[in-house]
This record gives structure tokens, sequence and C-alpha cells, in this order.
């Protein structure tokens, strides 16, 4: 029986630590999740120096979780996801305001050839 079934909202993030490390290494469970998020999110997550190692991987292709793994120098691994998850939106809003921003432009031409016929 599925979270979705009993009521309860499905789970969306898993953290594991496997025994024998410390908070600097975590995998991270992302439920519904492919490799459009996974390789973005370890993109973002490699850019910090203080990584040694983030890879992800997607346990079967009938599941929709990735697993995302990540080790770093020094500080908590938590931390660094949270800074991968932010970065990404950041990117992901700037990709969004150029490309609202060069709709618009279009439009305006658009207007301005219209009126011109």
């Amino acid at each position: 029986m599925g979270d979705e079934e009993n009521g309860k909202k499905p789970r969306v993030l898993q953290m594991v630590r496997a025994d024998g490390t410390d908070k600097n290494c975590f995998t991270f469970v992302l439920h519904n999740e492919d490799h459009t998020l996974g390789n973005s999110l370890r993109y973002m997550i490699m850019k910090n120096p203080e990584v040694e190692f983030c890879g992800y991987s997607i346990t079967h292709p009938s599941e929709r979780k990735i697993n995302l793994r990540i080790q770093t120098k020094g500080l908590p691994a938590v931390d660094v996801f949270q800074k991968g998850l932010e970065d990404l939106r950041g990117v992901c809003q700037h990709v969004l305001s150029k490309f609202e921003a060069s709709v618009e432009e279009y439009n305006a031409q658009k207007d301005v050839t219209m009126e011109e016929v």
C-alpha cells in the first residue's frame, strides 16, 4: 500500500547515511525524479571545491527515483545538497527571465511589423 493510497503525502526525499560514515557523506533518494534533475544537480554540486565526489544513479528504468551521493572534504553533505539546489534554482530563474524577456521583445517586434502592413 503506497503513501498516496493511505492518505499520506508521498515521500519526495530520503537521506541515507551508510554505517561508519560521518555527516560528510550521504545518499539522497529523490522520488519522482529522473536524469533531468539528477545530472543538473550533480553538475551544480560538483562546482563546489569542497566536494570530493557527487554522482547519481537510477536504480531501475521503471522506478522514478534517483540516488544522489555526495561526499565532501569537511562540510556537511546536507548543506552542500541545499546549496546545490539553491544554485540550480538561481540558474533556472535566470534562464526563465531571459526567455520571458526574449518573448516580450519578439511580440513587440511582431506587433510593429503587423502595424506596418
